[in-house]
Order: structure tokens, then sequence, then C-alpha cells
């Protein structure tokens, strides 16, 4: 058995009274991946910020190499090897690719000068040491989020990492950015690097790792080698229950009722060609494609925030022009981004001003809010998203992932939506609160007749949730399947032709 490059023995830690870490022991051995899961608040990232260093136990002990450490500090955790490769990459975006990766060691040289020549070449040999080609001149803001996560553990490599940690790293790539980010994890592991994968995708997990730790409620419930869990077990350890794999059936339709959405020839200038789509009552239709195929294109168009767009739009049967946002909600329609952060959510407001923000004319007498009925409204809704916070006045910035995607969905859904695009519903949501998001959107398509525009890169779940799948390429809808009868072999061998 290899020996444990850093081990946690029996760690507390307490915030406010409240335990995020109770009784947790954990290793990581030489040279392994070892996967870190569970839900958003089990404890995952508490245990990153013991390791290294951010934060000290309350309880129990740190070990590196076999030896206690009486105060570990973010510093003493880095010279020990250990790097943390957090959700925000922590890069310099207005700095190239060369100056990001050279940075560390000049700046622990203390140089005065910079030879630019120099600075290159560690670049160049940080890079070819994962066998990767990058712009060394462009800036890092103007990356993709797969080629910045490259650059971060090339730089972590550069720091003569032992064991790289990283915390949730394919939250916003794609599959095939994923695909090689396994790769690469793979090509540190032959060299003898560990590597500590913190996820909630079960199949990332059983793909990549050797060793598999799960958190519930700040506890370690279950540990062993990958090859003795399933898709199954992992979901059953990390939320305490079965979660229903039931696949999605749209209701029966009334003959004669016109389509909720229907797209003829629609355009989008330089992005979308000639697209034709039809959105019944109780339709949950799901859009898949490579980056760069058109698809949120197409939910902007259908949001109005591409006035440019040419064809015609038609719902419940009545010719609109989705000119503006204003007129998409006006007609119904409701779009939630692929970025819930930057675009879908004022972090430093409360839950409720959040949800409201698009339907304060619910709320309104005039020019004056009417505080109570907002906070009824507000209430009414957070109880029937199931949105676990204390009161409607909590920030917003302050929740969970799962319970910020909710309050999205009902910011839209108070406007009355008749028509839901979802842009990547449940990128960075943890298991349990995925499966919840899901119900209540089927929930809304059956009781209510809402038509839903799903855009995600995850084929199971567009296999499970969606009645139908339309895969989108170059601007064009190139192959549809029944969601009912398709298979994800089917499905990923079409995608990988796209490529």
């Amino acid at each position: 058995m290899a020996e444990s490059l850093i081990e946690l023995r029996h760690v507390g830690k307490r915030f406010a009274g409240i335990k995020a870490l109770d009784d947790v022991s954990l290793s990581v051995r030489r040279g392994e991946i070892h996967c870190l899961a569970g839900e958003n608040g089990s404890g995952k990232s508490t245990i990153i910020k013991v390791m290294s260093g951010v934060y000290q136990p309350d309880e129990g002990e740190v070990l590196i190499d076999g030896e206690p450490v009486r105060r570990l500090t973010p510093a003493d955790s880095i010279a020990r090897g250990i790097q943390v490769i957090y959700q925000d990459l922590s890069l310099f975006g207005n700095l190239s690719v060369a100056e990001n990766l050279a940075m560390n060691g000049l700046l622990k040289e203390r140089r005065r000068g910079v030879r630019w020549g120099e600075v290159r070449r560690i670049a160049r040999t940080a890079l070819d040491r994962l066998g990767i080609d990058l712009p060394l001149d462009a800036d890092v803001d103007t990356l993709p989020t797969s080629a910045k996560q490259i650059v971060a553990i090339a730089r972590a490599l550069q720091a003569e990492a032992r064991l790289i940690v990283m915390d949730e790293p394919t939250t916003a790539l794609t599959r095939n950015e994923v695909d090689r980010l396994l790769d690469i994890t793979r090509t540190i592991q032959r060299d003898g690097i560990a590597v500590l994968f913190v996820s909630h995708k079960m199949r990332e997990m059983l793909e990549i790792s050797e060793r598999l730790t799960v958190m519930r409620n700040g506890r370690v419930v279950v540990e062993g080698p990958i090859v003795d869990f399933t898709e199954a077990s992992i979901t059953r350890h990390m939320t305490g229950h079965d979660l229903s794999h039931e696949v999605y059936v749209r209701p029966p339709q009334d003959e004669g009722v016109p389509p909720r959405l229907a797209v003829e020839n629609l355009t989008v200038p330089g992005a979308v060609e000639g697209v034709n789509l039809v959105l019944r009552p109780g339709d949950v239709v799901g859009l898949s494609g490579l980056i760069g195929s058109g698809r949120t294109e197409l939910a902007l168009a259908l949001f109005g925030m591409r006035p440019d767009h040419g064809g015609t739009v038609h719902i419940d049967g009545k010719a609109v022009r989705l000119d503006g946002v204003q007129s998409a909600i006006r007609h119904g329609v409701a779009y939630v981004p692929e970025d819930r952060l930057s675009e879908g959510l004022f972090l430093t407001q409360s839950v409720a001003r959040n949800m409201l923000a698009s339907s304060l004319d619910r709320v309104t007498r005039g020019l004056t809010v009417d505080r109570a009925q907002a906070t009824r409204t507000s209430d009414d809704m957070i109880a029937a998203m199931q949105i676990s916070t204390r009161s409607g006045a909590t920030l917003v910035g302050h929740l969970s992932g799962g319970n910020q995607q909710r309050v999205v969905i009902a910011r839209w859904l108070m406007t009355q939506a008749r028509i839901l695009i979802l842009n990547g519903p449940t990128v960075g949501v943890d298991v349990g609160s995925k499966a919840e998001i899901h119900r209540i959107i089927r929930d809304l398509a059956v009781r209510k007749g809402l038509a839903v525009l799903m855009i995600s890169d995850d084929v199971p779940e567009l296999l499970q949730h969606c009645n139908s799948i339309i895969l989108m390429h170059r601007g064009r809808f190139v192959d549809r399947f029944d969601g009912g009868t398709a298979s994800e072999d089917t499905i990923s061998a079409v995608l990988k032709t796209l490529r």
C-alpha cells in the first residue's frame, strides 16, 4: 500500500458553533487519484481549506509524509507541495498565459528585471509537460474555461506540486473538454503526482479515480476503492436515499391546441441558419451541441436579446416579434442563463428581491412597493420551489448553488411564463438539488402546460428529462431523437462526429 502524502485524523471544525467537519479522517496516498464527493454543504470545501492551511482544525490533526504538522499555514502547505486549484482558478486575467505561468518562479527568485525570452521558455516548458499548445501571448481572460484550467494546472506543476487538489474542475466544461481534462489528470499521475478530485458528478468519479471518499453533513459516510461503487450507490451515500430515474413522458395533447412556440426559418447573423422548432404544452425538449453550435444564440434570440434575428415566431398561435427582453417577457418567454452568478443573480441582494426583480408589477401600487404583498409573494414561491433559506431576506450569495438556481428559475416563473428556456440548468448543482430542480420542471410542464427548451451537455440528463432531443451544429439542427427510446451511446456517437 502506498504511503499517505497527507492525512487528516479525527478532524473537527466549527463555525459559529455549527459543525462543518465532524470527526473526519481522510488520507491521500502518493501518486493516486482520489475523489472527494458530496453535495453542496457536505464539508468538501472545508476539508480543502484544512489541507491547504487556510483553516486550522478545532480537533484532530493533519499529517504530511507521516509527520504531524502542529500548525499548517498556506505558505507551509505550498512549500510541502500541496497546490489547490479553486473553482475561480485564481489566475491574473489581464496577464498573458506566459506571464501567469512564469510569475511565481520569477517572484521566488526576487529578480528586479524580466527577461521575456526566459518567461516564454518557462511557459512553453510547463505546457509541453502536459502535451498542450496554448497561445503564450494571449491574455488569460480571452481563453475558454477549459484552457484556463490547463493554465492553472500547469502553474501548479511549476511550483513542484506533489498533490494537486482540483475543486469542481469540470463545472463549466463541455463533455469534450472534460475528456481532455481527465486525460491531463492521468498525465499528472504518471509523473507521480497525487490528485484530489473534488466533484459531485458520478460518471467522472467512476472514470478517473482509484479511491473515493463520500461526505454528508460534515462526516465521512463511506471510503473505499472505486470498483466498489456504482452511480446508484454513490448517489445513495451522498443524499441518504435513492433518486428516481423515471424517464419523462409528455402528457397527452388536446386536439386543435396550437403549439406554445412555433419557430420557422429562424436566423441569427453568423450563428443560426434556418432553424425550425415547435414546442407544445408539456414539452421538455433538449438541445445539445458543441460550443459554437449556435444553441445559446438561438436561446438569446427567443428571449429578445438578438433583435437582429430573422424568421417568424408564433406563440400560442399568434405571430409575435421578439425585439427585446420586455417583449419576450410580455409574450410569456423566460430565460435562465448559463452563468447564474454573473448573468442571473444579484448576489448582494436578498432572495426575495432577486425573485421579484422581473415581476415588480405584481407587488406595486402605483410607484410604491406593497411590502406585505411582496413578502407574501416571495414566501409562497420559496415554499413552492423548496428553497433552503431562513427567510426571503437572506442574501442570495449565501445560498448553495442548487438553491441559487432555484431562485433564478423562481424569478422567471413569477412572470407567469409559458415558455421556459434553460441554458445549462444544473451546471454546478449537486445531485440532490439537480433531482429536485428537474422534479419541479417536470411538474410544471405536466400541471401547467409549460413548454421547456433545455440546453445541456449532459446527455444522460437530456435522456431522462426530455421527451425529445435535438442536436445542433454550425447553426443548424442536424439530428433529432425521441427521449424515451434513444440511447446515450447513439447520441454521444453523433456528437463525436461533430467535433
